[in-house]
């Protein structure tokens, strides 16, 4: 065993104690009523993406609006606790994204597993080049098989019309995250 280190009492080494889940939120029966919160990570088109799923939600699950949007200062760190906070005070439920690249990819992850520990169901939504970054964290953060919506990489060159019809594309899949329905 090259680079192992031995103990000298000959104990057998205790056993890797296994992380907890991480927990994940109560989920609604429908979004009727609900205060939606968007978190949007400064990737090109993450707002705009986000603020059409945001009209999509109200326009045809019934959502009562966007009672909360604030942009992320560092697209790779996760949320400071202060922001998960504020999100959990408000909302009945938080949309966050893009994961457009690799860093922003797990970042999102780990925002909608910190989301759903402080009891608030969150739909993340990554671009399908980055599904083995963003399972990679949500694995480290004790969530793996953690869900989200993946949408065609890239979004950051989209136009306007483009990330409309991306938002159409994903708005099934982030209702299934954020409800007892299933897709």
């Amino acid at each position: 065993m090259p680079n192992a280190i031995l103990d000298p009492t000959g104990r057998a080494p205790a056993p890797e104690a296994t992380p907890a889940a991480a927990p994940r939120a109560a989920r609604r029966p429908d979004l009727t009523g609900a205060r939606v919160g968007l978190l949007e990570n400064t990737k090109q088109n993450a707002a705009l993406l986000l603020q059409e799923v945001a009209t999509l939600l109200v326009a045809e699950h019934g959502a009562a609006g966007v009672v909360l949007m604030r942009t992320k200062q560092a697209f790779a760190l996760p949320a400071p606790a202060e922001l998960v906070a504020e999100y959990a005070d408000a909302c009945d439920v938080v949309v966050t994204g893009v994961g457009d690249c690799g860093s922003c990819s797990a970042s999102a992850v780990a925002d909608g597993v910190l989301l759903e520990a402080a009891g608030v169901p969150a739909a993340v939504i990554c671009s399908d080049a980055f599904v083995a970054t963003a399972d990679a964290m949500a694995a480290l953060r004790g969530a793996p098989g953690y869900r989200y919506v993946t949408t065609e990489h890239p979004v950051a060159v989209l136009t306007p019309q483009q990330v409309q019809e991306r938002a159409e594309h994903v708005v099934a899949g982030v209702v299934a995250l954020l409800t007892e329905a299933r897709p």
